[in-house]
């Protein structure tokens, strides 16, 4: 480990500093999604006008929990990766300490139109996860993040991972710092995101609690293996991109052509970067983390050529 958790006062991080992990998040989501599908309470098939009493405007009330697990929904992004450029602009008309659940993002957008026809294409989508931990919530009757603790995260033994709201973290969480190149000095990024995580992201973890939920994961411990195996399987994408890969339930998978394919998840928020994969021909998990938006995908690269 290196770097501080908070540069001010030389705190520096550790094993056991709490991180932002932005997107990364969604795969926690899936993992409880999945776990409603194993239990017979929810099905793949399901729709989100059937689980969620909203006004839906033009969002086709049809589209299906395996089309928001795997992108191909069609549902407005509220965040659309492709067109717009940084995180925090969304917060200059919004103010982001409203972001506290995530029914706090339906206004950004609930009334736009489809992006396309649900199931056509992949493309990444934000709102689809908001949608998903609300269903989430819907079928539990409790905050998805406090099912996410009590249903994945205690299971796996993961007991630093939280949402955490930015005006009342904990312990041991780590400060995330932006540079600023007209100061040549940091900022924090507590104006640039969402004042608590939402089924998009947000969560916050350390490294060794990403380990225990890829051992528990991979272990069945979560559920049958044999959802396990679709969740790392390729559901959605193209490929075209061999590095991004595909898309299987809440994780990016890259085709291995010699053998097995590798499977990740992800995150960036401004000062927030994160990657872990699992390679299951070495048996190996990989996790990096930074809160001064470093490039781990550069650092991971460098890991694939050294040990794959």
């Amino acid at each position: 480990m290196s770097g501080y958790a908070d540069l001010k006062n030389n705190i520096p991080n550790t094993l056991d500093t709490r991180f932002a992990s932005a997107s990364a998040g969604k795969v926690f989501v899936a993992a409880g999604i999945l776990q409603l599908i194993a239990q017979g309470k929810i099905g793949f098939e399901d729709t989100i006008g059937k689980h969620l009493a909203l006004d839906w405007h033009e969002i086709d009330r049809d589209v299906t929990i395996r089309q928001l697990l795997t992108h191909t929904s069609g549902v407005p992004d509220y965040f659309d990766e492709r067109t717009m450029g940084n995180y925090e602009d969304l917060w200059r008309e919004f103010p982001n300490y409203k972001i506290r659940q995530n029914r706090d993002l339906l206004p950004l957008f609930v009334e736009k139109p489809m992006m396309y026809p649900r199931g056509e294409k992949f493309q990444y989508n934000n709102s689809g996860y908001v949608l998903l931990a609300m269903i989430l919530e819907e079928v539990t009757g409790m905050a998805f993040d406090a099912y996410l603790k009590t249903a994945v995260f205690d299971v796996c033994g993961m007991t630093s991972t939280g949402y955490f709201e930015l005006d009342r973290l904990p312990s041991r969480c780590a400060q995330n710092y932006i540079y600023c190149a007209d100061t040549k000095d940091y900022r924090t990024n507590i104006f640039s995101v969402d004042a608590k995580g939402t089924g998009a992201g947000g969560a916050f973890i350390t490294v060794k609690d990403i380990v225990r939920f890829w051992t528990n994961l991979l272990s069945g411990n979560l559920f049958d293996k044999a959802l396990v195996t679709e969740m790392l399987r390729r559901q959605s994408g193209d490929g075209a991109d061999a590095e991004e890969g595909y898309y299987g339930y809440g994780l990016w998978i890259i085709a291995n052509p010699n053998g097995r394919d590798f499977a990740y998840f992800q995150g960036c928020d401004p000062g927030v970067s994160f990657i872990s994969e699992y390679n299951i021909e070495k048996d190996m998990i990989s996790v990096l983390v930074s809160n001064y938006g470093d490039n781990v995908w550069q650092e991971m690269r460098k890991i694939r050529e050294i040990f794959y």
